[in-house]
């Protein structure tokens, strides 16, 4: 009997210390796994008036972008933009200028989807006179200077006037290519070139 009586204080205190372990454990906040967290198609930063600079590889401006409102989601890195303005600059190339009502540029920077009401315009150059394109989605893909749509687009050269089921411009060599059903006007090309005569 004496023997029990020595042993119920020990097992009172373990009693007490798996107690008190418990309920540390109870309140202490979950342990992170080393699993990595499941990204969400949340925004995560967004911005308002904002104006993005992209650089070539040698380090001169490719492109601008400004736009109204961005919003950045945090699964796939793409970037929703309102109201973007896209500048392109190739040096020793007229300007390419664009706008719509609505954007999306991917995670890294490579191709920028211009929707709804979307609109190109290629200044006038020494020997072209301006191009411009419109139609409801243009993709530029921005590493090989090229704006591409698979919708139908009306484009503008001169007096010179013409529709298709899709088009390809390529801003380096100046070639559009259109496919689908293509028809238009096709004017005399009466553009004077104002570089100066030798």
């Amino acid at each position: 009997m004496r023997t029990r009586v020595q042993w119920l204080p020990l097992l009172l205190i373990a009693l007490l210390a798996g107690v008190s372990y418990w309920l540390l454990q109870l309140h202490l906040p979950p342990s992170r796994s080393s699993a990595p967290q499941v990204k969400m198609h949340r925004p995560d930063y967004f911005a308002e008036h904002f104006s993005i600079t992209l650089l070539d590889q040698t380090g001169a401006t490719q492109y601008r972008i400004n736009a109204a409102k961005m919003v950045h989601y945090e699964d796939n890195d793409n970037t929703d933009v309102v109201l973007p303005a896209v500048r392109a600059f190739v040096a020793g190339q007229p300007d390419v200028t664009s706008f719509a009502k609505r954007g999306k540029i991917n995670g890294d920077g490579s191709i920028l989807d211009l929707y709804d009401d979307a609109h190109v315009r290629r200044a006038q150059g020494d020997q072209d006179p301006a191009l411009e394109a419109d139609s409801q989605h243009f993709r530029f893909l921005i590493n090989d200077d090229i704006v591409q749509t698979e919708q139908s687009v009306k484009l503008k050269r001169g007096a010179s006037m013409v529709t298709a089921s899709g088009m390809s411009y390529n801003n380096l060599t100046r070639v559009v290519k259109l496919v689908g059903q293509v028809r238009g006007v096709i004017a005399a090309d009466t553009f004077i070139s104002n570089s100066p005569k030798r």
